[in-house]
């Protein structure tokens, strides 16, 4: 488990506005002012990753309180980082599409609680190549305090887990892919022509991870995780949780076997929840290995050992473990490649779905590569 912190999504620069759409529990005539600045909020936000003007989200906010100027600083931050990031990865964004489900509003004289879930489609294209446009999905649960203030709504407090607030200065740099096919020439992206009985069922995990990748766009299930799983996203995040399910859950995941404390039985053992303990038990159980270990530079630089980096050896079905300070912070799911070969990724906490496998982290971020033994 591990929630990193709050945040927001990926990417950058040149893009129309595009609208955003609400589906909402009820549209009851009491609430719908409200309704109305919670669609021009995530409308706004989302044409301020676009154009970098300020100014457009500065006056939805209530700065008269220490966290409504600290929601504000934190959306300029998050931007930043986002935009420096894509320049760094020589991509730029083409379209972005924004979905919110409205699931109740609690109104209370001048305040009103509201949660609600956001859906983001974002698609990029690279600098350099004839590549199409790329899609990836990210998906976030608010909880909003709104103030009515000389007769509008603004953002008093917010709460949203997504781990995309670092610090822009702090991003590895990147010279670029060796070759067009970085990656994704050394990797099998499907299991072809091998009628094996295999323990481990690779191609059902990758299934698994996209039909329960929850809020994000481009998940399945109706954007809701499997329910014959509690969700721990208030209990420290579900990442682990949802990683233990890809690689174990036997009906619809890679349908390995739980053994050693790893199970879970109308809850999860501490093994299948905890980040470091289900990152000891599957290098320790046989039914993974380390690939490679170390930050960004080091796991995507060629070498002797990985002419195309570390990172290439994975397949679809493997996961990356983050380390933070010492400490694993998060797990994703390898699900594929984007068409110049960049790794992409499926989690929880926040909602993923065929995500670039650093977008979100820094250079102090360590990545742990771990293949799943077939």
């Amino acid at each position: 488990m591990s929630i990193k912190r709050l945040s927001w999504l990926p990417v950058i620069l040149c893009i129309l506005l595009c609208p955003v759409h609400v589906l909402a529990a009820d549209t009851g005539d009491e609430t719908q002012d409200i309704r109305s600045f919670l669609i021009k909020l995530f409308n706004e936000r989302a044409q301020f990753l676009i154009d970098q003007k300020p100014e457009v989200i500065n006056k939805l906010y209530d700065k008269t309180d220490r966290f409504g100027r600290y929601m504000y600083e934190q959306e300029l931050l998050r931007s930043k980082y986002i935009n420096t990031w894509a320049e760094k990865r020589a991509i730029v964004v083409s379209t972005v599409e924004s979905s919110i489900r409205i699931i109740r509003i609690k109104k209370e004289g001048d305040l009103a609680k509201v949660s609600l879930n956001q859906s983001l489609k974002l698609s990029y294209v690279y600098k350099v190549g004839n590549y199409t446009p790329q899609s990836l999905g990210i998906g976030t649960r608010h909880g909003l305090t709104l103030k009515k203030i000389n007769g509008e709504w603004l953002v008093h407090r917010e709460w949203y887990a997504d781990p995309l607030t670092e610090n822009p200065n702090w991003i590895s740099e990147f010279d670029g892919f060796p070759s067009p096919t970085f990656l994704k020439s050394e990797t099998d992206t499907k299991q072809t022509g091998d009628k094996t009985k295999k323990r481990y069922n690779r191609e059902q995990a990758v299934k698994y991870a996209n039909k329960y990748a929850g809020v994000a766009w481009g998940a399945g299930n109706n954007h809701r995780y499997n329910k014959k799983y509690l969700d721990y996203t208030h209990l420290g995040g579900d990442c682990t949780n949802f990683a233990s399910q890809v690689l174990g859950d036997e009906k619809e995941g890679g349908g390995l076997k739980m053994i050693m404390g790893w199970h879970y039985r109308s809850s999860g053992s501490q093994t299948w929840v905890r980040t470091d303990s289900f990152k000891d038990f599957v290098l320790n159980s046989g039914y993974g290995r380390l690939v490679a270990k170390g930050y960004f530079t080091d796991v995507v630089k060629p070498t002797e050992k990985y002419p195309s980096g570390a990172i290439a050896t994975l397949k679809p079905g493997d996961l990356i473990a983050y380390e933070m300070d010492g400490d694993v912070d998060h797990f994703s799911i390898l699900v594929g490649f984007d068409d110049h070969g960049y790794p992409l990724v499926n989690s929880h906490t926040a909602d993923r779905y065929h995500v670039p496998f650093d977008l979100g982290w820094d250079k102090n971020t360590k990545y742990i590569l771990i293949h799943i033994n077939d």
